[in-house]
């Protein structure tokens, strides 16, 4: 187990050193701003949504490395999902971040976002990792104009 943890780690570091998708796509029709006030992260999260689908995504902001690797992954992972797809995948990370159990086993559909499953352990940190997913749903609903969600 800590082989994992410590790979899980390093894709944690990963990302938060060199986030993908940290930039606003061309064509992006919905925004939103997220912003954590207890440690200051904040996050604008751009998407392209066609016909329902997530065709592009990408953010931009400062924080953490945990609240910045939690949008890099959200941007690789939901990249061509449906808004239904996307709110599946939101309620099954939801569920990883929020279980007490530090030993629970990985959730296979998630792939890569199990690497903040540790998170559960550290409850001050869960807003971190959540701050873009809470981002997410505010951009997915937001049709006319951009909107600002706070962790709060």
């Amino acid at each position: 187990m800590a082989d994992w943890r410590e790979l899980y780690q390093d894709l944690i570091l990963d990302h938060g050193r060199r986030p993908r998708n940290f930039r606003q796509p061309a064509g992006a029709n919905r925004q939103a701003e997220g912003f954590n006030p207890l440690c200051g992260d904040r996050i604008q999260l751009y998407l392209k949504l066609e016909n329902g689908v997530i065709s592009d995504l990408g953010f931009q902001g400062s924080g953490c490395a945990i609240s910045t690797a939690s949008a890099s992954l959200l941007t690789e992972r939901l990249k061509g999902k449906t808004a239904e797809e996307a709110e599946a995948v939101f309620q099954k990370f939801h569920q990883l971040i929020l279980r007490p159990e530090a030993a629970a086993p990985a959730e296979p559909d998630l792939g890569k976002l199990n690497a903040l499953a540790g998170v559960a352990q550290f409850p001050t940190r869960i807003k971190c990792a959540t701050l873009a997913w809470h981002t997410l749903h505010a951009a997915l609903d937001a049709a006319d104009a951009p909107v600002k969600v706070s962790t709060e």
